[in-house]
């Protein structure tokens, strides 16, 4: 997910933007600015993380289309950020000045939802919204026995392929169906390499994500459970074939770009237009930045990730819809998360984001299943997409950012080798995670 990529700037400066973006929030809270006003006008505050202009379009048009038809219920849409969407939220839960319906990823809501700052939904929301997203997207949202968010878009990972490259070599092309085991890919890298060119780039300036969510097709999980449900890590063969692969592409095969380990997935674009790169891994959703950057007559197609033991499966933290625990109107924040997600509204927001819906129906639309822009590749990877594995390890942010960040970076450049980083990551990660157990 892009959310991974743009949480990694400083602490100090992600507090003090933070701080900036929670000005507007305390200042929307002034008088009644989420409660009732005199004429018994509820006023919710809505804070979304939409970015991009198509999604920002979509989501402030469904809140416009919600005013219009509830006059008792008023929503007012309030501009988060990626960036600092953490630090802010955490500064204002408690300062007592959460928006009531909070816009997030699974992935950040944990600490959250152990922590008490977030209403358990699961008698607040209607059966038809529960039964729209299968079981697998609820898990991602699920903290013991509650359920903190509505998990609504989801991004798979693809292989972005230069289809001129990949045609001209010969290369088997893989499908959902028929994709490319891990080896095979690894093998059609280097046939792909050669006079200036990568058969890959790997945009790894956050890999901790990427890593343990692709290591699921190979029935990696890293995170386990000991009797007492304490999660703890441990470094299994299947863990180890997605690292495996990527150190070989760059430190053996020299068929993966060792300059785009430091990258994010937008900074190797150029290169990939300009045909240094054969394949790109991305998130589904820079689709949209291919199709707005990509020079005149530029051929491209998505491709399934590689397969190993565990098939096409892979991890994901879908986008969330919440309500803070202290909000004074959480029945009616629930139902404008269920109005903001049917189905058909569920389409217009996937489609402004270029991700897929959670829900069953959603996913049904034809306009999702279509070749061009590789829609349909997303949609059959859609069945194979599980609760990412760090979803509800308490410590897991400070594991990644302490831990595990660093010791895959430095693997991924050949500066230390599989002992080494399976004992930093087990090690030095369950000394992380003891803390969060007391």
């Amino acid at each position: 997910m892009r959310n991974g990529e743009q949480r990694s700037r400083s602490a100090l400066l992600r507090v003090a933007a933070a701080l900036a973006l929670l000005l507007p929030l305390l200042a929307g809270c002034s008088g009644n600015g989420s409660g009732s006003d005199a004429h018994g006008v509820i006023t919710l505050r809505f804070q979304s993380l939409a970015w991009q202009k198509e999604s920002v379009d979509a989501t402030k048009t469904l809140v416009e289309e919600w005013n219009a038809t509830h006059p008792a219920v008023q929503v007012q849409y309030v501009q988060g950020s990626w960036d600092t969407v953490h630090d802010q939220l955490l500064t204002a839960f408690e300062g007592g000045e959460a928006p009531d319906v909070i816009h997030d990823a699974s992935d950040d809501l944990a600490d959250f939802a152990y922590g008490g700052y977030l209403a358990d939904l699961s008698g607040s929301l209607p059966e038809r919204l529960k039964d729209a997203i299968p079981a697998r997207s609820w898990q991602t949202t699920t903290f013991g026995k509650g359920v903190y968010g509505v998990p609504f878009l989801q991004e798979p990972r693809v292989l972005i392929a230069n289809t001129k490259i990949l045609k001209a070599s010969g290369v088997r092309m893989p499908t959902p169906e028929h994709p490319w085991a891990w080896s095979e890919f690894r093998q059609v890298a280097k046939e792909l390499s050669g006079n200036g060119r990568y058969g890959v780039a790997w945009p790894l300036k956050e890999p901790v994500s990427v890593t343990l969510n692709l290591a699921l097709s190979a029935g990696g999980r890293l995170f386990t459970r000991d009797g007492e449900g304490r999660a703890k890590v441990e470094f299994t063969a299947g863990d180890a074939v997605v690292p495996d692969t990527v150190n070989a592409q760059v430190n053996t095969d020299r068929s993966a770009a060792r300059t785009t380990l430091g990258m994010g997935g937008s900074d190797t674009l150029p290169g990939f237009f300009a045909g240094k790169y054969a394949m790109v891994p991305l998130g589904f959703s820079y689709r949209q930045q291919i199709v707005q950057q990509a020079p005149p007559g530029f051929a491209w197609t998505v491709l399934p990730a590689p397969a190993g033991s565990a098939g096409l499966d892979q991890g994901v933290s879908p986008q969330t819809l919440s309500v803070a625990q202290d909000s004074r109107h959480k029945k009616e924040a629930a139902e404008f998360i269920d109005f903001l997600l049917s189905p058909a509204h569920m389409v217009r927001l996937a489609k402004g984001d270029w991700m897929l819906p959670t829900g069953t129906d959603a996913l049904k639309d034809p306009s999702l299943h279509t070749v061009e822009d590789g829609w349909a590749t997303g949609a059959a990877l859609a069945p194979h997409l599980r609760s990412a594995p760090a979803q509800s390890v308490r410590g897991y942010p400070e594991w990644k950012d302490k831990v595990a960040t660093p010791a895959l970076q430095e693997y991924y450049s050949g500066a230390i080798d599989t002992a080494e980083l399976k004992k930093r990551l087990v090690e030095d990660g369950n000394r992380v995670l003891a803390r969060y157990r007391r």
